[in-house]
């Protein structure tokens, strides 16, 4: 199994992103796991572009996708992305869309990985994680559509998806409480344990992973 692996340079005004960080640290075979690894600017489209180039090239049977989502005390799977850009913030090169990302696409696209036997991995490895329901309307969010719209248009044997982190303890130093964050090695170790669980369910285990709100 060959795994595309991508995360985000740092955006917001911080000085490092946590999911890169922690992808720097994975190793580039997990078990029978073949594993490349891709630097995506925090940028609407070229994001998705970007992502698309190296999927055409490395041709993966999976494509995960790694964000920082500062705030959350968890590491967070993905069950959804909407196809609405919706930017509170400029990205890297200052843009700020509001609309949907694409046209023709559907409302919105689940995941193809498996979410909650990704979440019970990490979990037996002493590790906080839950299924998120909301990637949030930034770029986080546009590429995880971008590549499951794509995936559904042109990749229909490739499966995708995104997983958030939480922020690092240099992050939230100076933040009020609560300040919720994760160590980078942790977090390396969450995405290893992901790994595992999609090389090792081909569909995604039973279970209540879902939340009142």
């Amino acid at each position: 199994m060959k795994l595309l692996l991508t995360a985000f340079d740092p955006f917001g005004g911080e000085k490092v992103n946590p999911a890169l960080e922690a992808v720097k640290l994975i190793p580039e075979r997990i078990g029978t796991v073949n594993i490349v690894k891709l630097k995506v600017p925090t940028v609407f489209r070229k994001s998705i572009d970007n992502t698309v180039k190296a999927i055409k090239k490395e041709k993966p049977d999976v494509v995960l996708c790694i964000g920082q989502a500062g705030g959350r005390f968890e590491i967070t799977p993905e069950r959804v992305a909407i196809n609405v850009d919706d930017a509170r913030i400029k990205d890297n090169e200052g843009n700020q869309p509001v609309g949907p990302i694409y046209e023709d696409g559907e409302n919105a696209y689940f995941s193809s990985l498996p979410i909650k036997a990704i979440v019970q991995k990490i979990r037996k490895a002493g590790l906080p994680s839950s299924v998120s329901n909301s990637a949030g309307t930034f770029v986080c969010n546009h590429l995880m559509y971008g590549v499951l719209y794509h995936i559904a248009k042109s990749f229909p044997s490739v499966r995708g998806g995104f997983i958030h982190v939480p922020f690092i303890p240099a992050q939230v130093a100076d933040r009020p409480a609560p300040a919720p964050c994760l160590s980078m090695t942790d977090i390396a170790r969450g995405i290893e344990e992901a790994i595992k669980a999609i090389e090792e369910n081909s569909r995604d285990k039973k279970g209540h992973e879902g939340k009142e709100f």
